[in-house]
């Protein structure tokens, strides 16, 4: 279970990169940082924070296969959902409601704090007698 979540993880981890390198890299081309905070969190989020998680599931067992499933999709859903909604929040494109960009931000990064929570819980359910 591990292996299978250490795998999406990391590939998500590096989609977030490339996207985080081609925003910092457009910013710096135009001269306009607009993006940056997008930037920011794309690459400290998605990029730092997926990517440890990823490696952290290659190096350790887990006791709890539904604890491992449970904060893979945390994680995947709320970098997205923070990522994405802070974009449309501080961006407003394609005219979306203010409202609903709003709301996405805020669910998107409840779920990622939820994540977070669960990567905590993760750390102390190791098996430390079947390590990998």
């Amino acid at each position: 279970m591990e292996a299978k979540w250490s795998l999406r993880l990391i590939r998500l981890a590096a989609i977030f990169g490339l996207i985080g390198a081609g925003l910092g890299s457009h910013m710096a081309g135009s001269g306009s940082y607009q993006f940056r905070p997008i930037h920011v969190h794309i690459l400290l989020v998605g990029w730092l924070s997926v990517f440890s998680w990823g490696m952290f599931y290659r190096v350790y067992k887990v006791k709890s296969a539904k604890l491992v499933a449970a904060h893979g999709w945390t994680a995947i859903i709320g970098s997205i959902g923070l990522t994405v909604g802070m974009w449309l929040n501080a961006l407003k494109p394609f005219n979306v409601n203010e409202t609903f960009a709003l709301v996405f931000y805020i669910v998107g990064g409840t779920i990622l704090l939820v994540s977070f929570g669960l990567f905590i819980i993760t750390t102390f359910m190791i098996d430390t007698k079947g390590r990998k």
